[in-house]
């Protein structure tokens, strides 16, 4: 495939960098932000069947309403997709993480399965704001050295979220009942917004900054910006794997609940919390992604982790405990690390405006959720659990097969830009996201 040529998105100007914090205390702070961000998205699947027999439903519709909080997320992230050049990305974020507070406790007294799915889309629209504002952020204030491993702490954070809000959910069901529950998350959102007002340090809208850096260029418009991540074939490929990613993890690890609260395995609620274990080794290998990714390359490790996925799906077909949980553990170690994977691609592909870049690929993954949601839901009333698990196979297929399009974009620069980067050069200092060609020119690093 031939590459690319585009032009480079300026450099965040020095007078708005910021000294970084320590390594590991800035990755404690992201993944500790993260957790708080999305710690609802999945806690409620640990308490699926409870909320079934309550409402009266049936687990196909019950997922549904559980996981419309994608439908949410992926409005949401469109919105600051468009939007994203105009958002103080401090301000965004504590201001979503405050209002998710509102419809996480209002689930408490949910009096149908309709008032809970839109109390839940209200909460996916919020998450999902203060999610793509936080990596837009990132992939903006870190440099190239810095990025994969900022991102994989992130998203490990998510992880943390995964397996801890679950196991947190059941607890509180099985001892305080269903209400208690989301009036415990509700407080766990507050505290989110808590952490980001001390941590994070505010920093103009994008559109505030144009033209305050050495060749700079014009803000594109909203519009323009969708345009050019549409016309790179690296990014239109990654938001197509954002989308199968999260299809296949919502299909494993929504209805297998189903499966397990069910005879043979016929585990109680705190049963299926303790379940979620198997997301722990993931809270250790997820943060390599950014190490493998500058070892090994993108596409290679893109295929080695669903490689890893695909290996856990035979297994979550057979009748024995451990082996389902070692099938679940494979599935959520190689689904997380290649989300960590193409997340970091993104930033490191967008040649412009990577908060609208990083808006449209969350848009595509959440909607990746919803669909998955649906669609597995029906093959699991249709087919069983065998047919649920050969949905997700084919969405890791799919996946593997589009990573083949994952290069990154060669970059020719105006002299400006060439000019500032040879300076930069010179002081020993790395441009943001750039690095130096023997030739004199500008290429991504990969």
């Amino acid at each position: 495939m031939s590459s690319m040529i585009l032009r480079p998105s300026p450099p965040i100007p020095a007078r708005h960098a910021r000294r970084g914090a320590p390594p590991l205390l800035r990755s404690v702070v992201l993944g500790l932000t993260a957790f708080l961000t999305v710690v609802d998205l999945f806690a409620t699947q640990a308490i699926l069947p409870s909320l079934a027999a309550h409402y009266r439903v049936s687990p196909g519709a019950m997922g549904t309403a559980v996981n419309a909080t994608t439908l949410g997320m992926a409005v949401a992230s469109f919105g600051v997709a468009l939007f994203s050049r105009r958002i103080d990305r401090r301000l965004g974020v504590l201001i979503s993480l405050t209002l998710l507070a509102v419809p996480t406790a209002l689930l408490a007294t949910a009096p149908d399965v309709a008032t809970f799915a839109a109390l839940r889309v209200a909460q996916g629209v919020f998450m999902a704001a203060a999610f793509t504002l936080t990596l837009a952020y990132l992939g903006e204030r870190c440099d190239a050295s810095d990025a994969a491993g900022a991102l994989a702490a992130y998203i490990t954070g998510n992880v943390a979220s995964n397996l801890f809000g679950r196991l947190f959910s059941a607890a509180l069901a099985d001892h305080l009942g269903l209400a208690g529950n989301f009036y415990g998350f509700a407080l766990l959102n507050l505290a989110g917004a808590v952490l980001v007002s001390v941590t994070l340090k505010r920093t103009p809208p994008m559109a505030d900054m144009a033209g305050q850096s050495p060749g700079s260029t014009p803000v594109l418009a909203p519009m323009t910006a969708w345009g050019e991540h549409l016309r790179n074939p690296a990014l239109r490929a990654a938001f197509r794997i954002g989308f199968c990613i999260l299809f296949a993890f919502i299909g494993a690890f929504t209805y297998v609940n189903f499966v397990l609260a069910r005879e043979p395995f016929a585990l109680t609620m705190m049963g299926l919390g303790f379940v979620y274990f198997v997301f722990l080794p993931s809270i250790v290998t997820t943060p390599l992604a950014g190490r493998a990714v500058r070892h090994f390359g993108t596409r290679p490790t893109f295929w080695g982790a669903l490689a890893v996925a695909g290996a856990g799906l035979p297994l979550l077909l057979m009748s024995s405990l451990a082996v389902v949980l070692v099938g679940l553990v494979l599935v959520g170690v190689g689904t997380f690390f290649a989300q960590a994977t193409a997340t970091g691609f993104v930033a490191r592909a967008a040649t412009g405006d990577r908060g609208s870049a990083s808006g449209f690929y969350l848009a595509c993954y959440f909607a990746g959720g919803l669909v998955g949601s649906t669609l597995l839901g029906w093959a699991f009333k249709a087919f069983g659990w065998d047919g649920c698990v050969g949905g997700i196979a084919l969405a890791l297929a799919v996946a593997a097969f589009l990573a083949t399009r994952l290069r990154m974009p060669v970059l020719t620069a105006a002299p400006a830009h060439a000019a500032w980067a040879l300076r930069a050069n010179a002081r020993g200092a790395a441009a943001p996201w750039y690095g130096l060609k023997r030739n004199g020119g500008l290429a991504r690093r990969p």
